[in-house]
């Protein structure tokens, strides 16, 4: 081969390679675009498939007790999961908003009043002398002491609205990974199969099944602990609130339950309700509901 036949090689080798390199690198940037469209949503199809595979038992009991109608059994499990999340949330929201839209109100009118503390809550443990100055305070001049904790208290409201707003976006991932595993059970049997099938393609027809079926095992039990957990923490909540007479003690277990659910620690709602209390009841009582309220937070 002479030396120009060889240039000639190198050089069509070369932009076979740089074609190649520009085909390859247009690929990955497309990929990438498509991550970054599906990303938001990777994780609320996770969760639908997650709840799919949790509640696929319950599916299969109530179908053959519908006689055989798997879709309004995928229909029925769908509403009552979301009857569980909804309607605590929204009760919430409203009687939140209802009661910001109160106090608003009494603030414009000049209104607002707030009642003397008790003279327990200057026993209280590390805060309770400046709460009780503050609350004082308040109480005479309501007006007055918001302007002197103005900064402190723009500063909590943003947070206040900040966590709000990622709960009403949690709740809302939850509704739509609901309805995604409806979806799902409705063909939960060819969803199986070709989950079966990829498994086998990767991991061969000896290992295949037995991986198929352990990682069905494994995101129920990781299913079945979150609920199970979310609901040993609602029912605490309860017994707990119900003792120490709370006003509305169900209705507190029942967003506790939703909390604990989306992940979200039950002692944002238990810790007002503690403070709350020290304000009502005896210091040792109200300590050891405090206590208790940490706990059942912890305990997950």
């Amino acid at each position: 081969m002479t030396s120009a036949d060889s240039s000639s090689v190198d050089q069509k080798f070369l932009a076979s390679a740089m074609a190649s390199f520009i085909q390859i690198l247009a690929l990955l940037v497309l990929l990438y675009w498509c991550f970054l469209i599906v990303s938001p949503f990777i994780s609320i199809v996770l969760w639908g498939m997650i709840i799919s595979v949790a509640v696929y038992p319950a599916h299969v009991a109530l179908t053959a007790r519908l006689g055989g109608k798997a879709k309004w059994s995928a229909i029925m499990i769908v509403l009552v999961g979301l009857a569980i999340i909804v309607l605590p949330a929204w009760y919430l929201a409203d009687s939140s908003i209802a009661g910001l839209q109160y106090i608003g109100a009494e603030l414009e009118d000049g209104n607002a009043t707030v009642p003397p503390p008790n003279d327990s809550v200057a026993e209280w443990p590390v805060i309770g002398e400046r709460v009780h100055e503050v609350w004082s305070a308040a109480a005479v001049n309501l007006e007055d002491t918001l302007n002197r904790f103005e900064p402190q208290l723009k500063a909590a409201g943003q947070k206040a609205l900040a966590f709000a707003g990622h709960t009403v976006g949690t709740v809302l991932q939850f509704i739509v990974s609901m309805i995604i595993a409806g979806t799902l059970l409705m063909s939960a049997e060819g969803g199986k199969r070709t989950a079966r099938n990829i498994i086998v393609s990767l991991v061969g027809t000896e290992r295949g099944p037995g991986f198929t079926d352990l990682s069905i095992l494994t995101v129920r039990s990781v299913a079945k602990g979150v609920l199970g957990t979310a609901f040993i923490q609602a029912l605490a909540s309860g017994i707990g609130l119900a003792i120490a007479g709370i006003p509305a003690a169900g209705l507190w277990a029942g967003v506790v339950l939703v909390l604990a659910i989306i992940q979200l620690p039950p002692l944002l709602i238990l810790g007002p309700i503690a403070i709350w209390f020290f304000s009502v009841a005896e210091t040792v009582p109200a300590v050891i509901f405090l206590i208790f309220a940490i706990v059942v937070s912890a305990s997950d």
